[in-house]
């Protein structure tokens, strides 16, 4: 993809989609204050209402005031990205520890937008191969990565250990990755799974390795 191409895709629109994936932040926050049991209530029923309204968009035509527009083409046709966010937010809140799962959860969110809104405003360097990736994109969700995950760190667990700074490093690095080569699957939902089972098994080796 060139930079004529990017200029096709309107960067207001991509700055909207970013914004409203920005309610991680109420996950993060429901999550800490009200703990697992009333966050996944809360996401359960956020899916269940996005699905139904996924329902009358594709299947009736029905328009959603303010979410319309921010739709992509392939989309229009198929679940949008949030639908996925939210499946992905339940899985890893349901099977990884509370700090793998919130820092898994912020890296899909703000790493995907550093890389989206860096790319498309400032790639001039395309990966050949891949569709649409900047490096200067990559290199913003990985720096977005790993500040979402030390801010995370510092202001609800503490100090960050070395065995934190490990697990992040990793995560940032498998979450930059999977998003960067993923294509056909959505990210919101594989780069939080796969970020977080990285998180969970370095986790996992460390205790074994203790024992």
């Amino acid at each position: 993809m060139n930079s004529s191409k990017i200029k096709k895709y309107s960067f207001a629109t991509e700055l909207m989609r970013k914004l409203i994936h920005m309610n991680a932040l109420f996950i993060v926050l429901l999550y800490e204050f009200f703990g697992k049991q009333i966050t996944l209530i809360v996401l359960m029923i956020a899916l269940v209402i996005a699905l139904e309204a996924e329902y009358l968009r594709i299947e009736h035509g029905v328009k959603i005031p303010f979410f319309d527009a921010t739709y992509r083409k392939k989309e229009r046709k198929t679940l949008a990205g949030h639908v996925y966010f939210e499946i992905g937010a339940i899985l890893v809140i349901s099977v990884f520890s509370k700090e793998v799962a919130i820092m898994s959860i912020l890296m899909a969110v703000f790493g995907d937008a550093s890389a989206a809104i860096f790319g498309r405003a400032y790639g001039k360097h395309f990966i050949p191969g891949l569709k649409n990736k900047a490096t200067e994109g990559v290199f913003a969700e990985f720096v977005a990565d790993m500040l979402a995950g030390m801010i995370y760190l510092w202001l609800f667990v503490g100090a960050i250990s070395p065995t934190w700074w490990v697990i992040l490093i990793a995560m940032a690095t498998v979450a930059t990755i999977v998003e960067t080569i993923s294509g056909r699957l959505d990210d919101n939902l594989i780069v939080p799974v796969f970020s977080g089972m990285t998180g969970e098994s370095i986790i996992f080796l460390i205790v074994y390795i203790s024992i």
